[in-house]
């Protein structure tokens, strides 16, 4: 009697060994362009205890790291959006701003409770990522593999701060685990889920629109193309695109800003970051030591592997991706909802290799590594004493500007101080303002810089102006009167991108503020387009993600 599938021996890939009949996915043939598989064996059992063990640790550390810094910048803004609800924003879809505000609401402002979605999701994804190995043949060793190159893959571990990255990076990862899933099965009530995810997704970010783009495209190139006859694909489709349109009807009265924002991104990444050269070293960066490797080696499985043919169209997204983001000097890690398929493609592709004890200990040994070169990414110790983690330093100073800005309008005379407005260059500013400030007494800030210049205008009896960066030059195409009064610090001594920012006296307003705050609207900072730094900054920044 010929032995059950599940007494095959295995092979040297990994999998077992079985007839060509009885292959994981048939031969199409001819008349069929489709792969279609035959009645699934089930997939390895999942490894409860090794993936829930990276898990925690992967939650207690990031749950460590939100206590130890204040309010990023982009939260500060996620908040004050948040304020004023909307069915978009300039540079984002509205479901994270609604968040931090309910959750900053909440908590009573801290900071710990408002980026715990953003823990959350970002832990979650480590059983993902065993899981998206499993369904691919992964092993006990192939899934605790892929899970722990996602424990220690810098751009994973940024689920500390909420931002919209650390939120979408993940949802993508699921999506692709569902679509890996849906392959083997073609259980078609995946697509609904698939949908699901994709809907969330989208009222995260707008990258899903380049992401469900190129998927697509390799689908319709190497299959499987009987997913594009799937009707509840195209209903889940449909559903994502009616989920949308409030957000895209916004965008489309306001004159499409996040267009723009995409086009200030990419002056950005090719003035200040680096542009096209660093795209493939900051991408193998951000998946880690390890997770570069497993990256490599899986892109290549995909491609050339059989038993992975069905899954080739991922690869082959994920190549047209990083080409397309190249082109258009897009960041690195907008390609990182990809990663988990790699990796996992990769672990089981080693876990063939006989788990000899060096064997273990060096793999051990690389992840331990791994994880001690990541460790920069959060802040495990004192902002003061570090400045290399760009994102810990803007997290210093914030109330010390609320502080600083309530001085100079307390010395306003009472007369004027009761009509005064407070305006800022950057909108994180205004954001720190619009959190700290009432405490002190100030009025609500407003800000011409991106989004924030959407939340509002001052009443047209508002005067003078207390303003927050800029110069002198850029202040007198606005005011006729404007005289320094101060600049920033911040108690900690770190100089970040507040210290010594200017703040200034303004008066006499060169027009109604309904005919000139149009005029104040500025998506990028003036070092974007040529100045060596924003007016009133002593270092260069960055931007919201």
């Amino acid at each position: 009697m010929r032995p059950s599938m599940q007494e095959q021996p295995a092979r040297a890939d990994g999998g077992p060994q079985r007839p060509e009949a009885e292959a994981h996915f048939a031969r199409p043939t001819a008349a069929s362009h489709t792969v279609l598989p035959p009645a699934q064996p089930p997939p390895p059992p999942f490894a409860v205890l090794p993936v829930a063990a990276i898990a925690c640790a992967v939650a207690a550390v990031l749950l460590f790291s939100a206590g130890r810094v204040g309010y990023y910048s982009d939260e500060l803004y996620f908040v004050a959006a948040g304020r004023h609800p909307a069915w978009g924003y300039a540079d984002q879809p509205p479901l994270v701003p609604l968040l931090a505000h309910a959750l900053d609401t909440l908590s009573d402002g801290s900071p710990v409770w408002l980026r715990l979605p953003a823990v959350a999701v970002t832990t979650l994804g480590v059983p993902v990522a065993a899981l998206t190995a499993r369904e691919l043949g992964g092993r006990r060793a192939a899934q605790t593999a892929t899970a722990g190159a996602y424990a220690v893959s810098p751009v994973m571990l940024n689920g500390h701060l909420l931002s919209t990255v650390s939120l979408d990076i993940v949802l993508t990862t699921v999506a692709t685990w569902l679509l890996v899933r849906w392959v083997r099965t073609r259980r078609d009530r995946l697509l609904l889920l698939i949908g699901l995810t994709a809907a969330v997704a989208f009222q995260i970010k707008f990258l899903g629109v380049a992401h469900w783009a190129a998927l697509l495209v390799a689908v319709l190139l190497v299959g499987p193309r009987d997913l594009l006859r799937r009707p509840l694909l195209w209903a889940s489709a449909a559903a994502v695109v009616l989920t949308a349109l409030p957000g895209l009807l916004w965008q489309a009265a306001n004159g499409w800003p996040q267009l723009a924002m995409t086009k200030v991104i990419s002056r950005e990444v090719a003035r200040m970051e680096g542009g096209r050269a660093v795209f493939l070293p900051a991408m193998f960066s951000g998946a880690g030591m390890v997770g570069a490797v497993l990256l490599c080696y899986g892109l290549w499985r995909l491609f050339a592997a059989r038993e992975l043919r069905p899954y080739r169209f991922l690869g082959l997204a994920f190549a047209g991706l990083c080409v397309g983001y190249l082109a258009v000097n897009g960041r690195s890690y907008y390609v990182a909802g990809l990663f988990v398929i790699l990796w996992a493609a990769g672990a089981t592709g080693l876990q063939g290799l006989w788990p000899t004890g060096p064997r273990v200990w060096s793999a051990a040994g690389a992840y331990v590594l791994a994880g001690a070169l990541a460790v920069p990414v959060l802040p495990l110790q004192p902002v003061s004493r570090t400045s290399e983690n760009r994102l810990a330093i803007e997290t210093v100073g914030w109330p010390d500007l609320a502080r600083s800005v309530a001085r100079v309008h307390r010395e306003l005379p009472p007369g004027q101080r009761d009509r005064a407005v407070v305006i800022t260059y950057r909108y994180d500013q205004a954001g720190a303002l619009d959190r700290f400030g009432p405490a002190l007494g100030l009025p609500r800030p407003y800000s011409g810089h991106r989004g924030y210049w959407y939340l509002g205008r001052p009443a047209d009896d508002s005067a003078p102006v207390v303003f927050v960066g800029g110069d002198e030059e850029y202040l007198r195409q606005f005011f006729v009167s404007v005289r320094r009064q101060g600049e920033v610090t911040n108690s900690a001594g770190v100089r970040n991108l507040n210290w010594g920012v200017p703040l200034w006296i303004c008066e006499g307003l060169r027009g109604s503020w309904r005919t000139m705050w149009p005029r104040f609207s500025h998506l990028n900072a003036d070092w974007v387009d040529g100045a060596s730094r924003p007016p009133g900054s002593s270092t260069s920044g960055s931007s919201p993600a």
